[in-house]
């Protein structure tokens, strides 16, 4: 039987079209049906050089349901050739044109030779969600443009020595994903390395060109991109880390750049020395205001976190290793896949002082706001979570936070989450909410 899902966390995977936005003067051509674009972009931040309003659309039909659309497709693409002024082309598939068995990628391969690259993802919603959209985006660029980069030949690629790819948040879906890749661009800088991100500011095709010349990728996701990096090991020779956190804060920051420093070979010497500076200043900060946080402790004694796995994870580790909150259960809302929600709940085990956070891998927020309703949470609840979480945590008198998508409450440029700064960000953000409580 069919199951209805209250308020989901996510998109469709077309949705992707948002992952090809973020590359500087890279467009999607749509092979969908009207609506999809305004229906599927955030109304904040996704204006700009290339915006959802003039996405290349082929607007299929009733006509085309029955006759096909790759006529149209074709011609779509031809025009957009002509009149958009861009370096990347990316044909990403709805449903219907996935269900009437229009071969898309046909039609593409006919644009081999065309003056710019064009390449194509199958992203029917039917087949999944934006995070599994974004991944089919990223391995549509691997497998049909890296190849043809100059200077790539397979796992003979020569490498750039110390140049590291970055992947990690998917934008749009995390509005915090620009200032989060700034911030690990930074970090991996202070280290000696050099990094390379394909997403955000004045990154585009010259980045992506880079990409099978680097000497390591660096994925920073419980899951998603996984697949993305094991096909660049396997296609282009390149080691991979995977570090399934995203690191807020001095106490998993640390952690994960000393595990970069290990897997790329820095001297340790050098990473202690970035270390040592950076937490010196987080801790003269939590110094600082330490009789604001003793002074609240009373109000949050729990906390749950309502967001896909990285965030989930990544506050709960912040929360508890950091600030010395008490989590109660947490909820993960991407749909992760099953194979990899075992080595999610691992890590959700690994808090300091011995302790442990359950968590719920759940699509329905009806489902997870009764969970947070029937739980003691000894005090005022904190909740971390996205919009639709707000009212449950009002009717509880709790503090809420807008964290993860959809966010309609605050607006985000290029904040970031990431780091030691990134964690003095968030207890801002936490605590500013808790003092308007007294005033």
């Amino acid at each position: 039987m069919a199951k209805l899902l209250d308020k989901q966390r996510y998109k469709c995977a077309l949705a992707s079209m948002q992952t090809v936005q973020a590359i500087t003067r890279a467009i999607p051509i749509l092979h969908s049906g009207p609506g999809c674009a305004q229906k599927l972009s955030d109304g904040t931040g996704s204006s700009g050089y290339f915006s959802p309003n003039i996405f290349p659309c082929t607007s299929i039909n009733e006509k085309d349901v029955v006759f096909g659309g790759t006529k149209k497709l074709k011609s779509t693409i031809e025009n957009a050739l002509k009149v958009i002024d861009a370096d990347l082309y990316v044909v990403l598939t709805g449903c219907i044109p996935e269900i009437v068995g229009d071969d898309s990628g046909e039609i593409v391969s006919q644009f081999e030779d065309a003056e710019k690259p064009v390449v194509y993802a199958n992203t029917a919603g039917f087949k999944g969600n934006n995070y599994k959209g974004h991944e089919q985006v990223v391995d549509a660029i691997i497998e049909q443009y890296l190849p043809r980069v100059e200077g790539v030949e397979g796992t003979a690629t020569q490498k750039i020595k110390g140049l590291v790819n970055i992947w990690a948040d998917v934008p749009y879906q995390d509005l915090f994903w620009l200032g989060n890749f700034r911030e690990l661009e930074n970090l991996l800088r202070e280290l000696g390395l050099t990094p390379n991100v394909i997403f955000g500011y004045g990154h585009g095709i010259k980045n992506i060109d880079l990409v099978p010349k680097a000497e390591f990728n660096l994925l920073i996701s419980p899951w998603v991109g996984l697949k993305n990096v094991q096909k660049l090991e396997k296609k282009f020779g390149t080691p991979y880390l995977h570090y399934p956190v995203l690191p807020i804060g001095a106490t998993e920051t640390s952690k994960f750049l000393r595990a970069v420093a290990e897997f790329t070979k820095v001297p340790s010497e050098k990473v202690e020395a970035v270390i040592t500076e950076h937490e010196k200043y987080f801790y003269y900060i939590i110094e600082r205001y330490a009789d604001l946080f003793l002074e609240n402790r009373v109000i949050n004694k729990q906390f749950s976190v309502v967001a896909d796995a990285q965030y989930a994870l990544a506050a709960t580790k912040f929360l508890v290793n950091d600030l010395g909150l008490f989590p109660a259960k947490q909820f993960v809302t991407d749909d992760t896949p099953k194979e990899y929600q075992e080595a999610i709940r691992g890590e959700f085990k690994k808090l300091n002082y011995g302790i442990e956070a359950e968590v719920d891998f759940n699509t329905d927020s009806y489902q997870i706001h009764e969970e947070i309703k029937k739980h003691d949470y000894h005090g005022y609840p904190l909740v971390l979570g996205s919009y639709f979480d707000k009212e449950i945590t009002g009717e509880l008198k709790g503090n809420f936070l807008n964290v993860s998508w959809p966010f309609q409450d605050r607006v985000v440029m290029d904040t970031s989450y990431v780091g030691y700064r990134g964690g003095i960000k968030l207890i801002e953000d936490i605590y500013s909410v808790a003092v308007q409580r007294f005033n």
